[in-house]
Formats: C-alpha cells, structure tokens, sequence
C-alpha cells in the first residue's frame, strides 16, 4: 500500500496594529470557521477599532484549525486570534 505523507505547518493569524494608537479591537465576525479552506488574501475575520471596522486577511492557503477568541471578545494587538494549518 502507497501512502503519500504532507509535511504541515501551523500559520498564526495575528491582530495586526491598524494605527499607531490602537492597542485592541473587538472581533466582530468570523467570516471563516474552524474547517474552512482559505486562500491567501481571502478575508478571515472582522476586526472594530475605535476607528473603523477592518478585514483581517488569510497571508497563507490553507484550513483554519483554531479560533482563539470568540465574537465580542477584546484582543490585544499582537495576540494570535486564530491557527491556520498549511500543507507544505
């Protein structure tokens, strides 16, 4: 029997640092859920800020395996929101 084995690594979306004095944002929306394939440049998750609402996109092809915080939750700049399995 012929197995084909992936290597995979774990790509860490982050809650970037939209502007210089945001320190948090508000996790609005899921846009994908755990088990979801997502393309680099698709649309992960919608973040609020004082200022604005922003799209946080995928920078890797893969599937999503973990969501760290849920809607509504508070999240510090820097803090992984979510995991998203890449096969290599």
């Amino acid at each position: 029997m012929w197995m084909r084995a992936f290597m995979t690594s774990v790509y860490r979306v982050i809650l970037p640092r939209i502007d210089v004095a945001m320190e948090s944002g508000r996790i609005s929306d899921w846009v994908k859920k755990v088990g979801d394939r997502v393309s680099k440049g698709e649309v992960v998750a919608i973040v609020e800020t004082e200022k604005a609402a922003v799209e946080i996109t995928s920078e890797v092809d893969g599937v999503i395996t973990k969501i760290l915080h849920n809607v509504g939750e508070e999240v510090k700049v820097g803090e992984v929101i979510a995991e998203i399995e890449v096969e290599k």
